[in-house]
């Protein structure tokens, strides 16, 4: 594999303005998928972002097969919850 296809898990403020546009400008990773607990939503910032997936709650992209790793802008209180399933899913 030339790259690692990583998913978002929350469509945060803090993602797109402080973080996508490092990873996205990277030789080592694409951006694949981004989710929110709100479809519509995840489906807005992958069209605005050039994200080819957008789901509809974090389980779903975990839960897809060609999402290699996961970046988790989500606060803090929730990084342990979502470190452990996404090591658990694989990513």
């Amino acid at each position: 594999m030339d790259f690692v296809r990583l998913g978002i898990l929350s469509v945060s403020n803090h993602y797109r303005l402080r973080v996508h546009h490092q990873l996205s400008g990277s030789k080592l990773t694409k951006m694949f998928g981004i989710a929110s607990r709100d479809l519509d939503k995840a489906g807005q910032a992958a069209s605005e972002l050039g994200i080819a997936r957008s789901y509809g709650s974090y389980e779903a992209l975990l839960e897809d097969p060609e999402i290699d790793a996961v970046y988790i802008p989500l606060p803090n209180h929730l990084h342990a919850e979502w470190i452990k399933k996404a090591a658990e899913a694989g990513k």
